[in-house]
């Protein structure tokens, strides 16, 4: 719900759109009214309903105005995960296992939820299996943040191939992406941070029909302002977001700062 006096600016970037929003918050309940009325479209077309949902402090506002509403048909739900850690125990604070579990799947009844099991023992079996699910669930909606290098999920600049054959990979995190989670607090320092990670891939990102960004924050800033301006390329691998038939941002006045000279579309 929109508050009064909030002006939204709409901004389109080839095919990529961008709300820019007062707030965190505001920012928030509009992404996540965009997600409900995505899966009530997606339930009237008898659509399976699998969606894919990020974490991280991007999604926080998000996650708790979508909870909030009382239109999401949770137990319909198969819900998967983008990405873990490599070797991190479901109980770390870091976990993107307990992450979702203490701010989704235990706050609301999912139909399903597949976690991926970042320690176990064989990770490379673990992404096989779940790249399985996901091709077998044909995920329609994807909840996702963009990283302060330009990452999606966690397929960093070094590591990102947007016609990489695999959907499921592991993946090593570079020093900026590992600096990113201890400034939102998850680490205590970059030596804690493990080194591997096991992420959804680019193209099966981009194979999911719609999209539903959330960057808010200073921190994005810069990030936002590559990814409409640079050329598209693995060197930002969001930039790639701009190729996607129905991929919508939504940012906050912080996270749009410095794209104050782009046109607004009409």
């Amino acid at each position: 719900m929109k508050m009064p006096n909030e002006e939204v600016k709409h901004i389109t970037v080839d095919r990529m759109k961008i709300e820019i929003h007062h707030d965190t918050a505001s920012a928030g309940r509009a992404a996540a009214e965009a997600t409900a009325q995505a899966i009530q479209e997606l339930k009237q077309q008898n659509e399976r309903l699998a969606v894919i949902f990020a974490t991280g402090a991007s999604q926080l506002a998000m996650l708790d105005a979508l909870i909030a509403r009382a239109d999401v048909p949770w137990k319909e739900i198969e819900g998967f995960h983008l990405d873990e850690y490599v070797g991190i125990s479901e109980n770390h604070r870091a976990s993107f296992r307990r992450y979702l579990r203490e701010r989704l799947t235990q706050r609301v009844t999912l139909g399903s939820f597949f976690e991926i099991q970042g320690d176990a023992p064989d990770p490379e079996a673990i992404c096989r299996q779940y790249a399985q699910r996901l091709e077998a669930a044909q995920p329609q909606l994807c909840l996702l943040g963009i990283g302060e290098n330009g990452h999606l999920a966690f397929n960093d600049p070094a590591e990102a191939n947007f016609g990489d054959p695999l959907d499921v990979k592991i993946v090593n995190l570079d020093a900026e992406c590992r600096e990113q989670q201890v400034a939102e607090g998850w680490f205590s320092g970059p030596a804690e941070v493990p080194s591997q990670a096991i992420t959804v891939t680019i193209p099966a990102l981009m194979r999911v029909p719609r999209l539903i960004v959330s960057v808010p924050g200073p921190r994005k800033a810069a990030v936002m302002r590559r990814t409409v301006e640079e050329a598209i390329s693995t060197a930002c691998p969001a930039t790639i977001l701009r190729q996607h038939p129905d991929a919508t941002i939504y940012l906050d006045r912080e996270s749009a700062a410095e794209l104050e000279s782009l046109p607004l579309s009409r």
